[in-house]
């Protein structure tokens, strides 16, 4: 429940409003408004308020600022040859080699979102890729294998054989 209709379901609870007409209401699970019913009824509001992310962070706002200046100056400046990006694996190798703190890659992720990276998918291009020889093929190639359309008698979607007589 967000904090808004954490409050609003304490004024319900209040007022003595039925489990089934609180979740109705708020459009939660009749299971979630017991369990806060349960809080509100041993603490009150107060214990309605959230308690924060689940997750402590293990960096220390020092340790993240180092963290941020060497993931700017990017991957090859630390031993990633194969390409010019980061990885989530990438990041939790480095967070490791750095600071000793293990991460998952998923625990990576939330680490970064929580401090403003976001995710950005390059354009994968294959070295190989020949730009010439596509627009050859797309000119000469493809209009000789694509079947022209037949303007001159109507069609019909469906696939239907002639009457015979």
């Amino acid at each position: 429940m967000r904090e808004r209709v954490r409050l609003e379901a304490a004024e319900r609870f209040a007022r003595g409003e039925t489990t089934a007409e609180i979740a109705r209401g708020l459009r939660v699970s009749d299971r979630s408004v017991l369990r806060r019913r349960r809080a509100w009824e041993s603490g009150g509001a107060g214990a309605l308020r959230s308690r924060g992310p689940a997750s402590v962070e293990r960096l220390p706002a020092g340790q993240w600022a180092r963290l941020e200046a060497e993931l700017r100056r990017g991957p090859p400046a630390h031993g990633f040859e194969d390409g010019q990006r980061w990885t989530l694996k990438r990041i939790k190798l480095l967070i490791g080699r750095m600071f000793h703190v293990g991460y998952t890659v998923q625990g990576v992720w939330k680490l970064l979102r929580r401090h403003g990276w976001s995710c950005q998918v390059p354009v994968r291009r294959a070295v190989e890729r020949d730009g010439a020889a596509i627009e050859v093929w797309k000119r000469e190639v493809w209009p000789q294998i694509e079947e022209r359309r037949r303007t001159w008698a109507p069609t019909s979607a469906a696939k239907t054989k002639q009457d015979r007589p």
